[in-house]
This record gives C-alpha cells, sequence and structure tokens, in this order.
C-alpha cells in the first residue's frame, strides 16, 4: 500500500485545489490573497465591471503577477526585447 501526501487549498470551506507539494499550495494559496485584494480595488474603479468580470481579471492578474509587476516598474519583458531585435535585424537600412 502506498500512502500519498496532498495538500488541499481550501478557501471559506471549498476546496481549490489539490497539490503533491507544499510549496506549490503555498504559493497557489498566496496567488488567492491576492487575487482578493485586487477585487475591491479593481470594484473601486471606474471601469464598471461586473463581479464576474472584476473577480476574473483579479485572478488573471494574480496569476500573471511577476509579468505585471515588471511592467510597472517599466522593465521591457524579454521576449518583447527579443521581438525588437528581430523587427530591427529585418529592417532594410537606407
Amino acid at each position: 500500500m502506498a500512502v500519498i501526501t496532498k495538500f488541499v487549498v481550501v478557501r471559506e470551506g471549498v476546496e481549490k485545489m489539490t497539490f503533491t507539494s507544499k510549496k506549490e499550495a503555498d504559493a497557489y494559496d498566496k496567488m488567492l490573497d491576492i487575487a482578493d485584494q485586487l477585487t475591491p480595488f479593481l470594484t473601486r474603479s471606474e471601469l464598471e465591471l461586473d463581479d464576474n468580470t472584476c473577480e476574473k481579471l483579479s485572478f488573471y492578474l494574480a496569476q500573471n503577477k511577476e509579468h505585471l509587476l515588471s511592467l510597472l516598474k517599466g522593465v521591457v519583458p524579454s521576449e518583447q526585447k527579443a521581438v525588437k531585435k528581430t523587427a530591427k535585424k529585418a529592417e532594410p537600412k537606407k
């Protein structure tokens, strides 16, 4: 018989996700915390988002926080840098 340890992320009595490592479960739980904090922030905006769209947007932003942070800092993500370099090389010289 095998013993399997599972880490379950539970929010408001509802199982959200199951992981095999504590590190992954903690990261997901933290991401959900960020999404929960973003929802009221977005609700206060002038965007007139319905509740469902606001929750989806909060979840998306929380999932992509590293990319979002670099954009807010004004750092061009590496994939965009590569596209710009390729575009410059492809331009004909005058």
